[in-house]
């Protein structure tokens, strides 16, 4: 009884060690049979604007059908490209991901043609605590002083200026793929030549302020910009000053004020006594 146990416990085991042989048989022939070809990949991590190197690229087998366009077989025909994005270890070369061929390494080989990079000073506040990081968006706005009439005071004035703007670099680091924040004394933004013209100005006129935005917020919101007399809501009173007088206030009165200067006021004699009550 004890042998008979024994020997089917043994069919069993053999049973299946014939079936997982059968399908790894069956498993590496089907590999086998898929058709691939060799396409470059990077074999360590390689930051944007870098002059690639056959160090920096290794070649992997990758299925014909699944092969993305604008890959390329051999190393010798990415080697001394410049990359304009950031790739990580095992990342495709692409065409798209590449500057034209002859183009010089650096930041300006990742800049998009019609665009110009321009470097504006920032701290830690300016720069939205260090979190504008090489490519994100920002919206740029500035704080200046609104010109009035000769004899009038300017006005604080904030508007939004320049939208979705592209940070390029922070300090002298391009890098795209570190989610840390960095606080930097400058950072390089991608613009159009109009917008660097505005930006130019801006900078002379008033005080930067780095707005970051949703990378994938592409939506345009045309704003007035707000004043002190917006922003405090106060409302402009009317100059009734007479000729050789002091001058009216240029704000609102407080509410306290204003309440009284909208009472009704009677004027009240008593044993020749003159007074003035308001109500």
């Amino acid at each position: 009884m004890r042998n008979m146990k024994a020997t089917v416990l043994l069919g069993i085991a053999v049973a299946a060690g014939l079936a997982a042989a059968l399908y790894a048989a069956g498993w590496v022939a089907q590999r086998a049979s898929v058709a691939s070809q060799q396409v470059v990949v990077a074999a360590v991590d390689i930051e944007l604007g870098s002059r690639m190197h056959p160090q920096m690229l290794t070649t992997v087998e990758w299925p014909t059908g699944s092969t993305p366009p604008g890959a390329f077989r051999e190393l010798k025909d990415v080697q001394d490209r410049v990359l304009r994005v950031g790739v990580l270890r095992g990342d495709a070369i692409l065409d798209r991901k590449l500057a034209p061929a002859g183009t010089q390494g650096g930041l300006s080989a990742v800049i998009a043609p019609g665009k110009r990079a321009m470097t504006v000073r920032v701290n830690d506040v300016v720069g939205v605590a260090g979190f504008a990081l090489p490519g994100n968006y920002v919206d740029v706005m500035v704080n200046s002083q609104q010109d009035h009439a000769r004899g009038e005071a300017p006005v604080p004035v904030s508007m939004t200026v320049l939208e979705h703007v592209l940070v390029l670099a922070v300090a002298q680091e391009a890098s795209r793929d570190d989610t840390k924040p960095k606080v930097v004394s400058a950072v390089t933004l991608e613009l159009a030549p109009e917008d660097a013209e505005k930006l130019d100005l801006a900078r002379s006129v008033g005080t930067l302020s780095l707005v970051l935005r949703n990378q994938l917020d592409k939506l345009s919101v045309p704003t007035s910009g707000v004043t002190k007399v917006d922003l405090l809501r106060l409302r402009p009173v009317v100059d009734t000053r007479v000729a050789g007088g002091p001058p009216a206030p240029r704000s609102a009165p407080r509410p306290a004020q204003a309440r009284a200067a909208s009472a009704q006021c009677v004027e009240v004699i008593r044993n020749a006594t003159r007074a003035s009550e308001c109500f």
